[in-house]
C-alpha cells in the first residue's frame, strides 16, 4: 500500500515516547482520506476497513482506543513524537520505515499498484504520472522515465488526470478500483499491475513492544477465525487476496 519516505532524524527519536509508560487509552492515528481503507463519513467520523478492523482489534486485545486523524505526510513524525500510539492508515511494511518504527504482522496481504487514465493510448513510460507525495508509488515512478507530479492527497492525484495535469495516476489498485467503476467509462485501468510493498500493517514506536504483541495476537486471532478475511472481502471485494 502507501509508503512514506523517512529521514535519519526520525530514527534518533523513535524510542523517546512509549504508549505503555503513560497511556491507558490507545490512540489510533489514521489519514481519513483513503477509501476504502479509511475516510471521514457524513457524521464526521472515521470509517472504512481500518475503522472496523481497528475497533475489532482493540476489543480482542481488551484495549480502550480512540481515533485521531493526521495528514499523511506527517503521520510517522507525529507517531514518533507521541501524538498517537498506532498508525492504521493503509501503510505498507517496508525496510526503510522499519528502521524508524516497528510493525505488526500485515493485516492486508501484499497487493498491486495500477495506472488509471482517461485513454488506453497514454504513454506510461514517458508521460506525466501523478502520485501521492511520499508514497511507494511516487518512489516507483521517480525511478522510471516518466515525469512525476506529486499531490498531498490521493483525491488530487485523480483530479489531475481528469483536468489534464497528468496523463495517468499510479496508486494502489484497491484504492483506484471504485473510482474506475463509478466513472461510467471515463476512467480506465491501463498498463500492467505492479506488485509493491510487503502488505499493510500497524505502525508503532519501537519502544512499544508490549502493545505490538497485543495487536499481533489480535490480528492472528482474526486470521484464524476468518473474521479478517470477511472484512477484506467486504471492503476490497471478493477477488481480493485473503489469508489461508
Amino acid at each position: 500500500m502507501k509508503t512514506l519516505m523517512l529521514t535519519a532524524a526520525l530514527a534518533l527519536s523513535a524510542g523517546m515516547v512509549s504508549a505503555e509508560s503513560h497511556m491507558k487509552t490507545v490512540r489510533l492515528g489514521t489519514e481519513g482520506a483513503y477509501p476504502p481503507f479509511n475516510f471521514i463519513d457524513d457524521n464526521g467520523e472515521v470509517a472504512g476497513l481500518e475503522r472496523e478492523l481497528g475497533d475489532a482489534l482493540c476489543a480482542k486485545a481488551e484495549l480502550t482506543c480512540e481515533w485521531v486523524t493526521n495528514d499523511w505526510d506527517s503521520i510517522i513524525p507525529n507517531l514518533v513524537s507521541g501524538n498517537y500510539d498506532v498508525i492504521i492508515a493503509g501503510m505498507s511494511i517496508t525496510d526503510e520505515r522499519d528502521e524508524v518504527i516497528d510493525f505488526t504482522q500485515n493485516y492486508v496481504p501484499p497487493t498491486t499498484s495500477s495506472y488509471v487514465a482517461m485513454s488506453d493510448s497514454v504513454d506510461l513510460e514517458g508521460g506525466v504520472i501523478s502520485a501521492q507525495t511520499a508514497t511507494i508509488q511516487a518512489g516507483y515512478i521517480a525511478e522510471t522515465g516518466a515525469t512525476l507530479v506529486e499531490f498531498a492527497t490521493p483525491d488530487e492525484t485523480i483530479a489531475a488526470v481528469k483536468n489534464g495535469e497528468a496523463d495517468a495516476v499510479f496508486a494502489d489498485t484497491d484504492y483506484l478500483k471504485p473510482f474506475v467503476e463509478e466513472s461510467g467509462g471515463e476512467l480506465m485501468f491501463v498498463g500492467d499491475q505492479v506488485p509493491l510493498g510487503g502488505g499493510v500493517g500497524l505502525g508503532l514506536r519501537e519502544s512499544d513492544t508490549e502493545l505490538k504483541e497485543k495487536f499481533d495476537a489480535a490480528i492472528t486471532a482474526m486470521k484464524e477465525d476468518g473474521s479478517l478475511n470477511e472484512m477484506l472481502k467486504k471492503y476490497l471485494g471478493d477477488e481480493t487476496l485473503v489469508y489461508e
